[in-house]
């Protein structure tokens, strides 16, 4: 079931409404129905691996705290291990195992091998598996470092897996946030349930009005590149690279604002990436849940910046390749990884540099055009990775940048602009027009303007009549798409 459905559309307003009516008690168990309904209308056979990974991490909890009142500490480590290796294999057999078969093939095929490996069943990739299996072992995590107890109650534990509105794409929640909202449910707040309702609104807005008409463009130019000007492949490529954070960002929103109107507070997952500064700055603000956990459950335990420059600069480097891998099976995400790890060990190696030559030419940080300057390079380094991420594999990755280069490529993407492949012109209009919105907001929110408070404040008469519009533009984008398959979150494949 996807956000942006007409099923949603009915499902989310009956959960709410039953999910107050209901006493506390009975609010916990209602929510796990409504998580399972929620993923089984994908495949009811995803209950199944969903309820396998709550099973492993709820009694290797269990275990793990067991043997630490007995204070069996080689014991605890074997329990952490076996869960361990047990929820990653599963994540492994169903994402990894074709793309390691396949790439064990092209290696024997270089090597003037004749062996080739095949699997004698196909293996479909689960939607959200990505996420809750991350969600399961940093909660593991977290009860073997004594940071929280292990949860007692099955179906609480449950829920905090598999709960509807972040399961499948996040944020990756962790335990100590979220456990504890569930376990008294909030009563029904008007103030709370306002504000996540716009929250959602806005993330409706960047992906239908957004990210599903920057697709036609990036989707029509990437599939036959070679039949356009290297100019319109930059144009797709800097497309891109708003598509997918309006794609993420909008079910971020979605999710964390549909956890509001029921009480709950899930934790940031975008904080305008696209003004960041650094590529060190980009991953504090670009998909924070997952920058985080890997950080410290990656980084920090390999030893992050403690063990000297050297070795700091190859935990960050494993820590961008892993990663890169975990974002898709395929060796384009690696390198799109890696560029992010070479990205900020270049800086890190630089910055002495950096900042004499800003002391001998006096150019201060604060400086806005100095600040531009290092906004628009940032976002030059990201873009250029994220060729690697949206082609297909890294023959294509290689063959678009190859090319694009081209001397012409600044004046043939002016053409492109002034006529988007694959869109009306009054599409175009909408879409550019909607895209500057999209950097306002987020120009304002760098400000310290918060768009909902601003608007909440507002006069009876104007925030109703823009409620009716928002609504009505939702609505309509909604009756324009009847018919046709609601278009999916890129962030589903991961």
């Amino acid at each position: 079931m996807l956000f942006n459905s007409f099923e949603f559309l009915v499902f989310f307003p009956i959960v709410v409404g039953i999910y107050f009516v209901l006493p506390k008690k009975m609010r916990q168990l209602w929510l796990l129905i409504a998580s399972y309904y929620f993923y089984m209308s994908w495949d009811a056979v995803y209950a199944l691996l969903i309820f396998g990974v709550t099973l492993i991490s709820y009694l290797g909890a269990r275990g793990l705290e067991f043997w630490m009142t007995q204070g069996a500490e080689r014991r605890r480590k074997i329990c952490l291990s076996v869960c361990a290796v047990t929820v990653l294999g599963i994540l492994f057999l169903f994402k990894y195992l074709d793309f390691v078969i396949e790439s064990v093939n092209r290696l024997a095929i270089l090597s003037g091998s004749s062996l080739e490996v095949s699997l004698p069943f196909s293996l479909v990739l689960p939607v959200g598996i990505s996420f809750y299996t991350f969600q399961g072992l940093g909660y593991l995590i977290d009860v073997y470092r004594r940071e929280i107890p292990a949860e007692k109650n099955f179906l609480k534990y449950a829920l905090f897996l598999s709960f509807f509105p972040q399961l499948v794409a996040g944020p990756i929640e962790r335990s100590g946030n979220l456990l504890h909202q569930l376990e008294e449910p909030a009563e029904f707040d008007y103030d709370s349930a306002k504000n996540g309702l716009l929250l959602m609104v806005w993330g409706f807005f960047e992906k239908m009005w957004i990210a599903d008409t920057v697709a036609v463009v990036v989707n029509l130019i990437y599939d036959n590149y070679w039949e356009y000007t290297a100019g319109a492949v930059l144009f797709a490529t800097i497309l891109f690279g708003i598509q997918i954070y309006c794609d993420f960002g909008g079910y971020s929103h979605i999710a964390i604002g549909a956890a509001q109107v029921l009480g709950i507070r899930l934790m940031d997952n975008f904080r305008q990436p696209y003004f960041a500064t650094s590529v060190q700055d980009f991953w504090r603000r670009w998909h924070i849940s997952l920058s985080s956990w890997f950080r410290d459950y990656v980084y920090i335990p390999l030893g992050g910046n403690r063990c000297g420059k050297c070795r700091a600069y190859v935990n960050l480097l494993v820590t961008f390749l892993l990663s890169g891998l975990w974002h898709g099976a395929g060796w384009n995400y690696v390198v799109w990884g890696g560029l992010h790890g070479v990205y900020q060990i270049a800086g890190r190696m630089t910055k002495k540099l950096r900042e004499h030559i800003r002391e001998k030419l006096h150019i201060r940080k604060d400086q806005k055009f100095y600040r531009l300057l290092c906004i628009l390079i940032t976002f030059g380094l990201c873009d250029l990775a994220w060729l690697f991420f949206r082609a297909p594999d890294m023959e294509r990755a290689l063959a678009m940048l190859h090319f694009m280069a081209d001397r012409q490529v600044i004046g043939q993407m002016v053409d492109v602009v002034c006529a988007i492949p694959g869109l009306e012109p009054i599409q175009s209009a909408r879409m550019l027009l909607a895209i500057a919105v999209l950097f306002l907001v987020d120009f304002l929110h760098e400000k310290g303007v918060e768009i909902r408070k601003w608007f909440c404040a507002r006069g009876t008469l104007f925030r109703w009549g823009s409620y009716m519009l928002i609504w009505a533009g939702f609505l309509i984008a909604l009756v324009q798409d009847y018919g046709r398959p609601a278009q999916e979150f890129i962030y589903f494949q991961f």
